[in-house]
């Protein structure tokens, strides 16, 4: 088995390049013109580079949550099952905190938090808590509640739901349906729920599964399982989008265009992440963690020092990408006036503030790199110390 302190070392290594890919998807968020204003991945309207920039980070946020479920098997691995179990709610409970509270502010840098915006690490947290409680029963019950969340969720394609704007509505779009949902709290503050939970459950809950091959199975037997898994998985992403069949709420476009075949073909839905976008993003991403195993490089060594302090990375990557934001914000001449906008809950993001694709591109290097040292450091210091919070971060 590939581990170094008790550490997988091919899980730290994709999870420390989805983490880089990821901050790309952020540095545009922040940077690119235009960027929340318009979707980069409209067949109609995007060309191939703001479409791939686009594109290549959908990989980040399916193989972090199942990246996730690997980690929560085998850091329970050896515990009773009910102090497992309780972790697990714990640390759910201690990330959705962290969205709400931390994470919002970096993204907004509003400190009357009109807007409570809820991502990738409010599901991690909801899932984990979900995670620990039917983790109690047996792990049996985590990988057949999985199964079904993972595969039959599209179900809810089919049905007739309830409205969104009724309380019923509201519940099912947060729990399952939502693309975004928005829930108002008073006249000036709004939850905005981007993630809806289950679907990103399921992803979870199947890593936490595949965890057990990382301590029951032979390496060459395991990157076996982890090599088909992931081709069955994207064979069958292809098969279900050239068909039309089943796993995607809006079915592919066949354009006069070739290329714009090619992106409405690979422009599956991540707001809820649908079957074929499971298949399309996890398929490859399961299929490269096996062949990762019997890597060892200078690469795969920077990768890992990110990969294996991810949620120390993630949080502070915003604040660096934010506080960027402001110097260049005072240096192109906008005063204190207009750190906040009519209707815009970003502070110090004004609509016509913004860079090329190309310059975003190197801000996004820049601050990879700016960051390497810090988790470097605090890589050492999860090594070399054992204080109770570090558990949570």
């Amino acid at each position: 088995m590939t581990t170094t302190n008790k550490r997988i070392l091919s899980i730290d290594i994709l999870r420390g390049l989805v983490m880089i890919i990821m901050a790309l998807d952020h540095t545009s968020d922040f940077f690119h013109f235009g960027a929340m204003q318009s979707d980069p991945m409209n067949p109609d309207t995007a060309s191939i580079f703001t479409f791939f920039t686009r594109w290549i980070t959908h990989f980040c946020a399916p193989t972090f949550v199942f990246l996730s479920g690997i980690s929560a098997y085998l850091s329970a691995k050896n515990k009773p099952k009910n102090s497992a179990a309780n972790f697990l709610i714990k640390r759910g409970l201690w990330l959705i905190l962290v969205e709400v509270l931390i994470i919002t502010f970096g993204l907004t840098f509003n400190p009357f938090y009109n807007i409570i915006i809820l991502q990738v690490i409010w599901a991690i947290g909801c899932s984990m808590v979900l995670l620990g409680l039917v983790s109690r029963f047996s792990h049996r019950a985590v990988l057949v509640i999985g199964l079904l969340l993972f595969f039959g969720h599209n179900l809810t394609n089919y049905l007739q739901l309830p409205a969104q704007q009724t309380v019923a509505g509201q519940l099912v779009a947060t729990l399952m349906t939502s693309s975004v949902s928005f829930i108002p709290l008073d006249k000036g503050h709004l939850i905005g729920v981007f993630y809806a939970i289950l679907p990103w459950t399921g992803a979870m809950f199947l890593g936490f599964w595949v965890g057990r091959w990382y301590t029951g199975l032979a390496a060459a037997q395991r990157r076996t399982y982890l090599f088909y898994s992931g081709f069955c998985l994207f064979l069958a992403f292809l098969i279900l989008r050239y068909f039309n069949i089943y796993g995607n709420p809006q079915p592919r476009i066949v354009y006069e265009d070739g290329l714009k075949s090619l992106f409405s073909f690979l422009n599956v839905s991540k707001y809820p992440p649908s079957l074929q976008y499971y298949g399309m993003t996890l398929g490859l991403s399961v299929m490269l963690l096996a062949g990762l195993e019997k890597v060892k490089n200078r690469l795969t060594n920077i990768l890992m020092v990110y990969g294996s302090v991810p949620f120390f990375y993630y949080v502070i990557h915003f604040y660096v990408l934010h506080i960027l934001l402001v110097v260049i914000f005072f240096a192109k001449g906008y005063g204190t006036a207009q750190i906040a906008s009519p209707g815009n809950p970003f502070f110090f993001h004004p609509g016509d503030l913004g860079f090329s694709l190309p310059i975003v591109y190197v801000i996004w290097l820049g601050v990879v790199g700016l960051l390497y040292r810090p988790c470097a450091w605090f890589k050492k210091y999860k090594a070399s110390h054992s204080q109770w919070w570090l558990r949570y971060v």
